[in-house]
């Protein structure tokens, strides 16, 4: 199986390229220097040249800020590309895979979101994905369509200048004397290692469909931090945020948590919790705090 991945030197992108090499798979990276999605002509040439069995989309636009000030550019990413994606992969009898967001839903639910709840985006990107989303659906018949929350990674993301939650965290907690986070959001944190092996689990059946693929469980932004100090060892003054101390600029859902129903039904999640994502991901930086007890070893 060939595999191409759109978005191959990006923060989920990397990763799944790295977790085709180590299983075998042959991998096409293709980046956006490459190619620019929202380009028919550019990115159909690259598919015909990567001649792949399955396209991989990690490819967006995502800062959020940037989708409000630019809609019609947003859509032309997250929706048009989607869609150029989809009438490529159905030309040439590919399989699609399309990476999607829990910023679909509007968070006023206080359980996990599955994959048949209404979606209802609060901002321009939660939109635009949602339109890439139907596009897929719509035009393809062999898609999957993989709905994540709060990546982090090793490798780094361009739409945060380079960081993720977890590096901001520890830059914070060196540079200042207290370190407030937001406790009013619930989330899944979720390693894009973790997610891109989860990737290559649903490339290799054929039941296409509609799938959520976050880490196990969900903690708020506040209590993602107190872990990141604890596990790394690191001193920080955490505290919780004032109520509107950081009043979003663009809105967010302030629950977004989803339930991985449909692999679990199939019998191929191998999503982890939140907390061992970010255990591994702290041990692959040489950030993990290990702390020996003799007659018992065990990691912290």
């Amino acid at each position: 199986m060939k595999i191409a991945v759109i978005g191959a030197n990006g923060q989920l992108g990397s990763d799944i390229v790295t977790e085709c090499r180590q299983t075998g798979l042959e991998v096409v990276g293709v980046t956006h220097d490459q190619v620019e999605v929202s380009c028919w002509e550019s990115l159909r040439d690259a598919i015909v040249r990567a001649t792949p069995d399955v396209i991989v989309n990690t490819a967006a636009m995502h800062n959020l800020e940037h989708c409000e000030r630019e809609p019609l550019r947003a859509f032309v990413v997250n929706a048009i590309g989607a869609r150029n994606l989809a009438k490529i992969a159905a030309e040439h009898d590919a399989k699609l895979l399309h990476i999607s967001t829990d910023y679909v839903f509007d968070g006023n639910q206080q359980t996990p979101y599955v994959e048949n709840d209404l979606p209802v985006p609060l901002n321009v990107y939660g939109n635009t994905k949602l339109a890439g989303e139907a596009f897929v659906r719509t035009i393809t018949p062999k898609h999957f369509v993989v709905r994540t929350s709060a990546l982090y990674g090793t490798h780094p993301c361009r739409a945060k200048a380079g960081n993720n939650f977890v590096e901001l965290m520890l830059k914070l907690a060196r540079e200042r004397d207290e370190v407030r986070v937001i406790q009013d959001e619930v989330v899944s944190p979720t390693g894009t290692a973790e997610l891109a092996k989860q990737v290559i689990a649903i490339i290799r059946t054929d039941c296409y469909g509609l799938y959520h693929a976050t880490a196990e469980s969900s903690c708020t932004w506040y209590e993602f931090a107190q872990a990141i100090f604890e596990l790394s060892g690191t001193c920080a003054n955490l505290k919780p945020a004032r109520h509107n101390e950081f009043p979003a600029k663009v809105p967010r859902p302030k629950y977004s948590v989803l339930e991985n129903r449909a692999l679990k039904q199939i019998g191929i999640n191998t999503m982890p919790g939140w907390h061992d994502c970010l255990r591994n991901y702290l041990e692959r930086k040489g950030l993990l705090q290990v702390m020996v007890d003799q007659s018992n070893p065990m990691m912290v």
